[in-house]
């Protein structure tokens, strides 16, 4: 049996377009649940906290939290509410 490494897999598979899309896709709905996880850590909040600082339901937060995807406005409520700066990047 061979063995490869996960790097190798995944390079190769980023080859393929349709892969690629889903990949990026879910990879920044991830990165954006960590950040929000991470900051309200950080901040010492609880959601329901953190939900009641931004007006965004509770619910949402644990969404989002739990990588769903949630539009801009809403990502905007949640970084001032907790006093940070929301950046988006395409590069």
């Amino acid at each position: 049996m061979t063995t490869i490494k996960f790097d190798d897999f995944l390079k190769t598979e980023l080859t393929d377009d349709s892969f690629k899309e889903g990949y990026l896709t879910e990879k920044a709905i991830l990165e954006s649940a960590i950040a929000v996880y991470e900051a309200r850590q950080s901040a010492g909040l609880t959601q329901r906290e953190l939900a009641s600082l931004s007006h965004v339901p509770q619910s949402t937060i644990a969404r989002i939290e739990r990588g769903h995807n949630t539009s801009i406005e809403t990502m905007s409520k949640i970084a001032l509410a907790l006093n940070k700066s929301l950046t988006i990047s395409i590069s």
